[in-house]
């Protein structure tokens, strides 16, 4: 077993980093986005000082614009702190359905780069589960970048979070066939280290074009 906790230690902190990469440079671009139309307003302020006649509803757009990326600047920050304090406690219970848009949340970018996009099929219930926040963000986490890679033609993941008797599962569905893909590229080693703490498994289904994770309600002590 100790051989999966260095994997989970390592895979930990290389998720915890490319979270943080990706969150800064989410930051870095509405700043870039705010100082833009900075500029246009300390144009607008040259104008007046030359006499020149403004243009009120131009001024307004841009305002609303810096306002916006304020609102986005501080969405992005809470995500943030969301993520860091997921370490804070070894366990705890969630709510799947919420835990899993999260991690879409902070994916994102990811999947744009890749073209893909996540269709959440959330049915308005809560789906309450023991566990440990911060592995299971990290397994959530694989497991989208694994469907990023092998969606479907027209680039749709479908996830859709179901409660089961002793726990709960995630159909990670409109995938291609993984048929011929090499049998350790996934689960490899690190989604094993991390399906053994939590006591997880994960199937895939060549039919359905669909990957199935299993999740129980509480830990193995």
């Amino acid at each position: 077993m100790g051989s999966d906790w260095d994997i989970i230690g390592k895979e930990g902190l290389r998720f915890f980093g490319k979270m943080s990469a990706s969150i800064s440079h989410e930051i870095k671009n509405v700043l870039a986005i705010i100082n833009e139309n900075v500029g246009l307003l300390e144009d607008f302020t040259l104008m007046a000082e030359k006499g020149r006649p403004i243009d009120m509803e131009r001024f307004k757009t841009v305002a609303g614009k810096i306002r916006s990326q304020v609102g986005r600047a501080d969405g992005i920050v809470k995500n943030l702190n969301r993520f860091a304090h997921s370490a804070d406690h070894f366990s705890g219970e969630i709510d799947l359905n919420e835990s899993l848009g999260f991690v879409v949340a902070l994916s994102e970018r990811s999947a744009a780069m890749a073209n893909v996009s996540f269709e959440h099929m959330e049915t308005g219930r809560t789906v309450p589960l023991n566990t440990t926040p911060f592995f299971l963000q990290n397994l959530l986490w694989l497991c989208l970048h694994f469907a990023i890679e092998v969606a479907n033609e027209d680039k749709k993941v479908h996830l859709l979070v179901e409660k089961m008797e002793n726990g709960a599962r995630i159909r990670f569905s409109n995938l291609r066939s993984t048929e011929k893909m090499p049998e350790d590229l996934f689960p490899s080693q690190k989604e094993k280290a991390l399906l053994n703490a939590l006591g997880a498994q994960i199937s895939l289904d060549e039919a359905e074009g669909e990957l199935i994770l299993l999740l129980p309600d509480g830990l193995e002590q």
